[in-house]
């Protein structure tokens, strides 16, 4: 990518987006980096339905998984999983809210907490505490949300092969001591890949969950805050309800950045001659933008969620065939955390801004939260 383009993306990546679709004059645009986006809704639900573009294998998995029908078993597993212990997430979130300091930044705040919470659930309190121990490292390391330097970032690779070589042990030895009911994350991997797969593919694969869990969950909730106590400064509590306000973060400011899909042999789209194995994108952020769906389109306006037939094309988590497995249950893990960090309590935000820092999806610039816990009378308790 030249210079003029980096340097632009990096300044306001989501504008950035804006500005080519202005210059759009067919809905297809060119992207400067290569490859071309879909603006048009019309033909992003196209593009992501079509059965011939949608048949195959995920590109989420990469080619870890033989066949698109691992693909389903492996999410489906995880997300029942987690979806069964949203009691014990619930739990933890609220031992940890009293442990929040007054004053903290984010939105490293924001995947502290939501790793700590999902803590045991990814690996068991009885693995081994060197595997533990490598997983608390990656949080911040490098590997869960990719480093911003060339030193950083070999690290990071340092850490991730540790952590693979030591996940790959383990998994030898859960396969010959096999549990029985899944306990947590890697359980549930195990037991929904096939039965050939080398430890080593199984354990990439965990590691590809693990991180698809804790980014977007807390990059989520780190926007809902944001955006939420910029946009209500007084001191009476928020005038929406956590899901709603959850709902329009994920549709104003989406951490997915593109969602693709390759042409298997040459064809046509949208008028355009694209040949085998090209990729062909849709932005998430341009269609949650889009004047002709979404009244007050950029505006963060959480009532909207009150209004049921006045939405747009809304496809945070993808959409068609290749939608997210766990959509359903990561929206529930991010309102419950920000219902656990609103609770009684005042809080403010200073700091940051809505451009967005790309780092393998949209995350927020660093700003920090002032909260307070709100004294509650026994007449309230009652």
């Amino acid at each position: 990518m030249r210079v003029g383009y980096q340097r632009r993306l990096q300044h306001d990546p989501f504008e950035y987006l804006e500005e080519l679709r202005r210059r759009s004059s067919n809905g297809i645009l060119r992207l400067p980096w290569g490859g071309r986006c879909v603006s048009d809704a019309a033909l992003a639900h196209t593009l992501l339905r079509d059965p011939e573009l949608n048949g195959d294998r995920s590109g989420f998995f990469g080619d870890l998984l033989p066949t698109r029908s691992a693909q389903v078993d492996v999410g489906h597993a995880v997300r029942d999983l987690l979806r069964a212990h949203v009691a014990d997430y619930r739990e933890v979130l609220s031992a940890e809210m009293a442990r929040l300091p007054a004053v903290s930044q984010w939105p490293t705040t924001a995947t502290d907490l939501v790793y700590r919470a999902l803590a045991d659930l990814l690996l068991h309190p009885d693995t081994p505490p060197q595997i533990r121990h490598f997983m608390d490292k990656a949080v911040h390391g490098g590997v869960v949300f990719q480093a911003p330097g060339t030193w950083q970032r070999a690290r990071a690779e340092i850490l991730r092969a540790k952590l693979i070589a030591a996940i790959t042990e383990h998994v030898g030895y859960r396969r010959e001591n096999h549990a029985g009911e899944s306990r947590d994350v890697l359980d549930a991997v195990l037991g929904a890949c096939p039965h050939n797969l080398a430890d080593r593919t199984v354990a990439e694969v965990f590691l590809v969950m693990y991180r698809s869990i804790v980014a977007p969950v807390s990059s989520s909730l780190a926007w809902s805050v944001l955006l939420a106590f910029s946009h209500h400064t007084s001191d009476c509590p928020l005038p929406w309800p956590a899901d709603w306000i959850v709902r329009e973060a994920l549709r104003h400011r989406p951490m997915v950045w593109m969602v693709g899909r390759t042409f298997p042999h040459p064809t046509e789209f949208g008028g355009i001659p694209f040949q085998a194995g090209e990729m062909l994108s849709v932005s998430p952020y341009l269609l949650h933008h889009d004047e002709q769906g979404w009244t007050d389109h950029d505006v963060f306006r959480p009532d909207r969620w009150a209004e049921p037939h006045q939405r747009g094309p809304y496809i945070p988590f993808g959409a068609g065939p290749f939608t997210c497995a766990g959509a359903a249950v990561a929206h529930v893990l991010m309102t419950e955390a920000l219902i656990a960090l609103t609770s009684d309590c005042r809080m403010t935000v200073t700091g940051g801004d809505m451009r967005a820092v790309m780092v393998e999806g949209a995350i927020p610039r660093p700003f920090t939260v002032h909260r307070t816990v709100r004294q509650v009378h026994e007449t309230e308790r009652r």
